[in-house]
């Protein structure tokens, strides 16, 4: 039986899955937010009630934001920043009893595409995350690939491509720099170009809604927000390459960008074509949980 926990921002989800992927046992809390040393008690819970519905024990991998360094296990650039600093996996190992295994978020939606989702065909599965930021994980081969530096497909932090003069030099983001794509290709990138245009607060599904009511404004946010997210495209194939590509997020689920992307990210292509299939997420929001899982799966 395989395990897995997906740790986001305002809740911890377990999984457990048979060798077939069925899903023996499903358990969700949220995240504690009076400590780290709460977080681990709650991972331990988790493991326990998944456990005890299931009937028996498993191995245990874990999503989480940010990610560990491959030589030291210390946990940096995770925006639940109570993270950042800790040696995450052995503190789990010591609380647990058993070997963990860690990953990045985005790498777990990659592993559980290319698993037994929208990349189950293909050998390189490039995941990308649009949600309420912008994130990205490759797995290889059924296995996540994080690099030599562990940091490989962190996407949302290099800069914006080819930007154009109105954008140069690009929003602050959280992490310090300036221009990074966690503030352009996202529900978050699109909330705020929206503000910036109109000088109003509006949630990013409402903004789709006007656009597909025809409001012109939102037209326009939208159209941006696509051409940024092909540009990464764009990059990503010229570097990477992959089989296909894998979109998950909440803003995975406006349809229209499936056919609007490959016309634009020809544009900025170093090629005459874009053949690449883009597939929404077989599994939506239990990529993560279920790619945590299958971190152990040989």
């Amino acid at each position: 039986m395989y395990l897995g926990i997906d740790w986001g921002g305002t809740k911890m989800e377990v999984i457990a899955l048979d060798r077939d992927g069925k899903t023996r046992a499903r358990h969700r809390i949220a995240t504690p937010t009076s400590g780290y040393d709460d977080c681990i008690r709650a991972v331990l819970e988790l493991v326990t009630a998944a456990e005890q519905t299931a009937g028996e024990t498993g191995s245990i991998g874990i999503g989480i934001p940010g990610s560990p360094n491959p030589r030291t296990g210390i946990v940096r650039n995770s925006n639940a920043v109570l993270l950042n600093g800790r040696p995450l996996g052995r503190d789990l190992e010591a609380a647990l009893g058993r070997p963990v295994r860690l990953a990045n978020d985005a790498n777990c939606l990659a592993v559980s595409e290319a698993v037994d989702g929208a990349g189950r065909h293909e050998n390189i599965v490039f995941g990308i995350i649009v949600g309420t930021g912008h994130g990205g994980g490759l797995a290889i081969g059924k296995h996540v690939h994080a690099g030599y530096q562990g940091v490989a497909a962190e996407v949302g932090h290099y800069p914006l491509p080819w930007m154009t003069p109105q954008e140069y030099p690009g929003h602050k983001c959280w992490c310090g720099k300036h221009g990074c794509l966690d503030m352009y290709a996202c529900g978050t990138g699109v909330e705020l170009d929206y503000r910036l245009t109109t000088g109003i607060d509006r949630r990013g599904r409402d903004i789709i809604a006007d656009k597909r009511a025809g409001d012109p404004v939102a037209t326009q946010v939208y159209g941006r927000f696509v051409d940024r997210l092909a540009r990464s495209l764009a990059l990503l194939t010229n570097v990477v390459d992959p089989d296909v590509f894998v979109l998950g997020g909440g803003m995975s689920n406006v349809d229209e960008i499936y056919d609007e992307l490959p016309g634009l990210i020809v544009n900025y292509l170093f090629g005459d074509s874009f053949e690449t299939p883009i597939r929404k997420a077989v599994h939506g929001d239990s990529s993560g949980v279920r790619g945590a899982a299958w971190l152990w799966k040989d």
